[in-house]
């Protein structure tokens, strides 16, 4: 008997012993640097489990040993969460561990201007590179809301598309409920469609509830809207000349001005049929609440801003001072 208690002493002692040395080895492949020599970027599938996950991880070269992340995942009881990561050369297995758990995945951006039209946008999105799955119908112009986005690589970019249209019904019916009282428009399309000709007007923050009011005193005046961009997009029909020259490769003439189209607003009184681009929230919001003011006209002024009449005596002495600065240029 004594023997035999001798014999089972000894082998938990080995067993104690070899538990220890197992634990040391695997706490030291977790803390201390990774096997990776470069950083690597790897993406998580949603629906894959922490088996998937450890032996992928393994199989790029991240993690030295899948079972060692696998007991340290259930032991810490976390949570591993889908999407690109970016893993830095020889980090450890406790850190890829908290990435996964807190979800830090590695932001591929992609920005869409305030300001261009749907067929602009459709390119940006079929030229980039690590997206998959042409665009193959550009959606109607105002559906899509200029912002950055954010993707995984090979995401398919009609899920791009997609999450843009639904961001911009997101935003119009948030700002809609916040809207000025007696508004010359009664739709949010309606606002949309002003609020792209206030984007495609100026490009400076602080004009846009001015330039808004302008086109608002001028709608409820039955003021014809008189806006060059709706004349382009009358001749552009959104697919605009990307040689540097503006969006017709040339200046808009004064014979374009007389083009038989329902986007002429030098024709046509009122808002056009749709809007001539894709405004971004600031715009909608300065349409929504236009500024209070008397102007009727406004022209720009030579350094990127406009300024503004009341009347029209004004505003052609104020077009004199804007030719002699163009004729300059």
């Amino acid at each position: 008997m004594k023997h035999l208690f001798l014999s089972l002493l000894s082998f938990f002692s080995l067993a104690v012993a070899a538990i220890a040395v197992a634990g040391g080895w695997g706490a030291h492949n977790y803390l201390n640097s990774g096997p990776l020599n470069e950083t690597k970027y790897v993406l998580i599938e949603r629906g894959q489990g922490v088996s998937e996950i450890a032996h992928k991880l393994e199989q790029e070269n991240v993690i030295s040993n899948n079972i060692i992340f696998k007991v340290a995942a259930k032991l810490s009881r976390n949570s591993l969460k889908a999407g690109e990561y970016e893993f830095a050369a020889h980090i450890p297995m406790v850190e890829v561990m908290k990435k996964l758990s807190a979800g830090d995945v590695f932001g591929r951006k992609i920005t869409v201007p305030e300001g261009l039209t749907s067929f602009q946008i459709v390119k940006i999105l079929n030229a980039q590179e690590d997206l998959m799955g042409d665009i193959d119908s550009v959606p109607k112009e105002g559906a899509l809301l200029p912002d950055t986005y954010l993707y995984t690589k090979n995401e398919q970019r009609l899920n791009k598309l997609n999450e843009m249209q639904v961001a911009m019904t997101k935003a119009i019916d948030e700002l809609w409920a916040g809207r000025a009282k007696n508004l010359p428009f009664n739709t949010k399309e309606q606002a949309i469609i002003l609020a792209s000709i206030v984007e495609k007007e100026t490009g400076i923050g602080e004009e846009r509830a001015r330039i808004a009011g302008v086109f608002v005193n001028r709608l409820n005046k039955g003021i014809a809207l008189q806006t060059d961009p709706t004349v382009i997009y009358a001749i552009t029909k959104g697919k605009i000349k990307d040689g540097g020259k503006g969006p017709l490769g040339r200046r808009l003439l004064l014979k374009d001005l007389e083009i038989d189209s329902p986007y002429n607003t030098y024709k046509n009184a009122g808002l056009p049929p749709g809007p001539i681009c894709n405004p971004g929230r600031a715009a909608i919001a300065a349409t929504l609440n236009p500024e209070k003011n008397d102007y009727i006209f406004f022209v720009a002024d030579g350094t990127g801003g406009h300024v503004f009449a009341k009347t029209l005596a004004e505003h052609n002495a104020n077009v004199a001072k804007w030719r002699k600065i163009r004729s300059k240029k």
